[in-house]
């Protein structure tokens, strides 16, 4: 689902990110083209349509578009490499089970009664090896880097950027920031719970402690910053290290313990066989139960006053107080038992859709009735096996057939993932901070650094082991300057663009890679002007075709202010950052669809 939302991003966004040029330059005609067919893949990820190969397809998605286009260079939303990791783990784990469609398609093969049941436990192995590389190593890198920034090391890591105009949402949390004794312990439970969880949060007595903790870590990045795709990207992995048996739990509160209703269908029809496969699919609660009436009607006394040809004309229903319901009456008790489709139900009801939907189903019950429904009335499906995935071939019949080699090989390839993820570590985290290994003048040594730098190249274009060093000194030390850009409208009026308002803060949608672009490159505390060009470019050309302006002759002014960024508490650090007066110091000028700044010198 975030992997989806993110394109319907790009799609909005294509212009601004794709195109050298908004809208003047389209350097990527076909960007639209391949991003909706990434939808695609992406909607059969959530509904686990052919499982497998949409799972494989939306991995390789991740790798082309990161790699061979903008997003990475002059967009990256912070998220990307960690869904490429997590894109690659999903190739070997069971998502196409329980809910999804191609469950339901291989159940559609055989008559309800009849159809094979299937498995109903999964290995937990491959469920916790996914959070160790995705979140533990992940979080021990980052705690690595952390420790070599100032801010971080006064237990403000997390109050520094919640205060900064570019990061915040509009949700007001000065409460929070004002607090120094809570933004300290926040500050250091982080940096804790990033160094410990790597090794402790697979037992079961320290599991429920990193789940709260690190979902609750994300919730607050999700809704106080405007990064929320890797807030919500991570949070997502925090699913698998829910307890087993608090699925449990929670199953035993909201399953039926007693069906709540007996619908009754013809078991030689396969249409009436299709559909009580797939109504009792979808109802996880357990509420409906289907009875063949060729065998069964006879447990239904308040039937037995009904015609059999009446019984095979319609699908009918007794609930637990002996009511019974027929036709479309039938599907609104369905959908009311099962709860989460009672919206249906009450749609259902409504006069004139009530109506219109009897019409429907009287055709499609009387058609059948006419034609003496029997397996040449609906459309030939092959029967095949259950569908065998990655999952299934290694960590069911590999892990079964071969316990011990199972064992060693998986040991060896965490060593593998380790390895890489140690390599970045120490490459970034240590040798890169202390050392210029390029100025080295030893044969060996530069024979060792082209080797880390090939398998860093490798391993983070195809597992997203990247180095994790966000948010640290060097990327707020100095940062006291905010841009923002406002136009001169068809009867003269100057306005602010819909991309940074009066007060600094970035307004949505222009989070995630966006906001990335604008505060991380275009901003920085050493500003580069050439960058500044470009993206101020970017922006007056996307931002000026959205309200409307005319390219031809289009004039925005450039505005600047002061803010602060110490490594040190202050009250209201926030409301102050988010004061304070513009100052026009430029303009941007597009005559004919070619674009002019001119800048003051930023004192």
């Amino acid at each position: 689902m975030v992997a989806f939302q993110e394109v319907l991003f790009l799609l909005y966004f294509n212009h601004l990110i794709f195109d050298p040029i908004p809208y003047i330059d389209v350097e990527f005609p076909m960007i639209p083209m391949f991003l909706c067919l990434w939808a695609v893949v992406a909607g059969c990820v959530i509904v686990g349509y052919r499982s497998q190969s949409a799972i494989i397809a939306n991995y390789i998605f991740w790798i082309v578009f990161v790699n061979f286009t903008p997003m990475q260079r002059d967009f990256d939303g912070g998220v990307d490499l960690f869904m490429i990791g997590v894109g690659f783990f999903l190739i070997f784990m069971p998502i196409g089970r329980a809910l999804s469609v191609d469950n339901l398609l291989y159940k559609l093969q055989f008559k309800y009664k009849e159809a094979p049941a299937l498995p109903k436990t999964i290995s937990a192995l491959s469920l916790l090896f996914p959070v160790m590389i995705c979140l533990g190593f992940l979080y021990f890198d980052s705690a690595i880097h952390k420790l070599f920034a100032e801010h971080w090391r006064n237990g403000l890591g997390g109050w520094l950027p919640s205060a900064m105009p570019y990061y915040i949402s509009a949700l007001d949390l000065s409460w929070m920031l004002n607090n120094e004794i809570l933004q300290k312990s926040i500050g250091y439970l982080i940096l804790v719970f990033q160094f410990t969880f790597l090794f402790l949060f697979y037992r079961r007595s320290f599991r429920p402690i990193f789940l709260f903790v690190g979902a609750g870590l994300h919730i607050g990045i999700t809704i106080s910053l405007n990064i929320y795709p890797f807030g919500l990207g991570m949070l997502s992995v925090y699913i698998l290290m829910v307890p087993f048996s608090w699925w449990a739990a929670v199953a035993d509160g909201l399953i039926y313990k007693t069906p709540q209703l007996a619908v009754f269908y013809d078991g030689d029809c396969p249409l009436c066989n299709r559909t009580a496969s797939i109504i009792s699919h979808f109802d996880v609660l357990q509420g409906v139960a289907f009875k063949d009436l060729q065998t069964q009607a006879d447990s239904a006394p308040q039937l037995q006053n009904y015609e059999e040809k009446l019984l095979l004309a319609d699908l009918y229903a007794v609930d637990l107080q002996g009511h019974v319901c027929a036709g479309v009456d039938t599907y609104i008790q369905i959908f009311q038992k099962m709860r989460y489709l009672a919206v249906f139900a009450w749609i259902m009801r409504i006069p004139g859709i009530y109506h219109l939907a009897k019409l429907i189903y009287r055709r499609i019950a009387d058609n059948r009735v006419r034609n003496v429904c029997d397996a040449s009335c609906m459309p030939a499906v092959s029967k095949c096996a259950y569908p065998i995935d990655l999952y299934t071939r290694i960590f069911e019949n590999y892990a079964q057939q071969k316990p011990r080699q199972f064992r060693f090989r998986l040991a060896k390839v965490f060593l593998v993932l380790a390895i890489l993820q140690l390599n970045s570590s120490i490459h970034y985290g240590f040798l890169y901070r202390f050392y210029d290994l390029s100025t080295v003048e030893s044969p060996l040594v530069n024979q060792a650094r082209i080797l880390s730098n090939s398998v860093l190249m490798l391993s983070t274009t195809f597992l997203g082991i990247t180095p994790h060093a966000l948010y640290l000194h060097d990327h707020f030390e100095g940062y006291e300057d905010l841009f923002a850009i406002s136009y001169i409208d068809a009867q003269g009026k100057e306005l602010w663009l819909p991309f940074v308002n009066e007060q600094g803060r970035m307004l949505a949608p222009n989070w995630g890679r966006v906001h990335s672009m604008w505060a991380n490159i275009a901003i920085t505390p050493n500003i580069n002007s050439d960058r500044l060009d470009k993206f101020i470019m970017k922006v007056t050309a996307f931002w000026g075709a959205k309200v409307g302006l005319d390219l031809n002759h289009a004039r925005f002014i450039i505005k600047h202010k002061k803010i602060n960024s110490p490594v040190q508490w202050s009250k209201d650090l926030r409301k102050n950052n988010l004061s304070g007066d513009w100052a026009n110091i430029g303009t941007a000028t597009w005559t004919n669809k070619h674009y002019q700044l001119k800048l003051q010198e930023i004192k």
